[in-house]
Order: structure tokens, then sequence, then C-alpha cells
């Protein structure tokens, strides 16, 4: 069983580019794999993965509505849910959604730590309205 220390996570980017060298496809791990896994699953709404209905933290469907506080604290509770729900890798730390109605967008401001990492990882989303 291998200690704590060394495991390493990797998965695949969403890109699929490939190394310059050999061709294969570059694989994303540590932080950037668990970074980029909670991103995926912040920006992915309710009902866009077949037989899983309530995968996601459903944030774009959240820019429709009035901006309030009220707005900000229930994007920020379910972003929460879903990665408790869906994301064992990371353990969250700070979750601040920020409205900014008049250019009709959220901010999410994610501060997590991979587990077995000691140094935080942050990520900032920017979530607009397309018309």
């Amino acid at each position: 069983m291998p200690t704590p220390s060394k495991i390493v996570y990797s998965d695949l980017p969403i890109s699929f580019t490939a190394h310059p060298i050999t061709g294969n496809v570059k694989k994303s791990t540590n932080r950037e794999a668990v970074k980029n896994s909670v991103r995926n699953i912040v920006l992915t709404n309710h009902g866009e993965r077949f037989f899983k209905p309530k995968f996601g933290g459903n944030v774009t469907s959240k820019l429709f509505e009035n901006a309030s506080k009220f707005t900000e604290f229930n994007t920020a509770r379910s972003i929460r849910i879903a990665l408790q729900n869906y994301e064992p890798r990371a353990e969250i730390i700070n979750c601040k959604v920020d409205s900014n109605p008049d250019n009709n967008n959220l901010t999410v401001t994610l501060k997590f730590r991979v587990l077995n990492d000691p140094e935080p990882v942050s990520l900032d989303l920017l979530l607009e309205r397309i018309r």
C-alpha cells in the first residue's frame, strides 16, 4: 500500500493536447488534476450528465436570478454540496460568490486543499450571461 505522501492523482485534460515530442496525450497530475475536476463540477449544470441528474454545481442556472446576498449564499452552498459529494480529493477552505448585476456576471472564488498536500489551491471563475 502506498504511503499517503506518495499518492499521485492523475486525470486527462479536457483539451486532449498532445505532448510535442511523444505525441501522447498529456495528463495532469496532483493539484492540476484536482483543480480541473473542481472546475468541471462547478461549471456542470444539473441534468447535463446522463444517469446523474443531480451532478454538478448548477451555478450557471443562478445567473438568471435576481442578484442578491441570498443568491450569492445559495450559489456558494450548492457549490460546497456538489464538491463534498463528487470530489473527495478536495477539502474546501473557502467559497465566495460575488454578484455584479450591472455586468450580468458572478465571480466565484474557491480556495481548497488537495488531500495529502499542505498548500492551498485557489480557483477563480467568472460566469457571465450570454444572450
